[in-house]
């Protein structure tokens, strides 16, 4: 039994008085039921916030990102072991934004999960096609090459990640995969992680997920989940999303 896990990405948005808001809502609010799991992913200032909030009770955190190295002469760069100095339990790794603006490529996203793992803390695996990949009819091979980049990289390990589809057309556009459309993509994934020994693996849809239309995604056989960006800000739909 895979169980369900509704993560929320605040990306680049928050502040100390706004979050703790947040987190009281989410602390106070949130009763998981028959193995559904709820966690945010902060911006690394605020991991100290969430732990001072969240630590020891039924919500989750993370957070957005995570170097490959251990330690070093890396400025700017965060450790998984930092990470879990701070009791996260999530590491987002390879974000459509993370690759587009910051030139990640699949090897080092393989390497990132590598490194979160080493320091127990579970990288949620971004992968996601373009518009025009998927109007050229290249969803299936580029999304298998991206996971294909972390499980050549994890091996063993590979049933300790988590896999987040994102197609990049319908992240902030208010654009979403049907449902029929994201399991499409996520039976592909989770045929390919049974070839690896890693069919339990959950799969989460990313992607201007909302309370609106969580129920129908989350309704999917391959569908665990989701990476939730945009509506996350707002505890109460992220509630409700995960309550679906």
């Amino acid at each position: 039994m895979r169980g369900k896990l509704t993560v929320g990405n605040w990306k680049m948005n928050g502040g100390l008085a706004e979050n703790a808001a947040r987190f009281a809502a989410l602390a106070r609010e949130w009763k998981p039921v028959d193995g559904h799991e709820l966690a945010v992913c902060v911006p690394f200032p605020y991991l100290a916030q969430a732990r001072e909030s969240l630590a020891g009770g039924a919500v989750g955190y993370g957070s957005q990102d995570v170097s490959a190295h251990a330690n070093g002469a890396y400025t700017g760069e965060v450790s998984a072991a930092m990470l879990a100095e701070f009791g996260c339990g999530y590491a987002i790794v390879g974000h459509s934004e993370r690759r587009q603006y910051h030139g990640e490529r699949d090897g080092e996203v393989g390497a990132k999960a590598n490194a979160a793992l080493a320091a127990r803390v579970t990288p949620i695996v971004c992968v996601g096609e373009t518009l025009a990949e998927r109007d050229a009819g290249a969803t299936g091979a580029v999304v298998e090459r991206q996971l294909d980049a972390v499980v050549d990289a994890l091996g063993a390990g590979l049933p300790r990640i988590v896999v987040a589809y994102e197609p990049v057309w319908a992240i902030g556009t208010g654009r979403t995969a049907t449902p029929a459309q994201a399991q499409e993509v996520h039976g592909r994934l989770r045929a390919r992680l049974k070839r690896a020994g890693a069919g339990d693996v959950k799969l989460l849809y990313g992607g201007s997920v909302k309370a609106a239309n969580a129920a129908a995604l989350y309704a999917m056989p391959d569908v665990d989940g989701g990476l939730v960006g945009g509506a996350s800000l707002d505890a109460h739909e992220l509630l409700a999303i995960a309550r679906a």
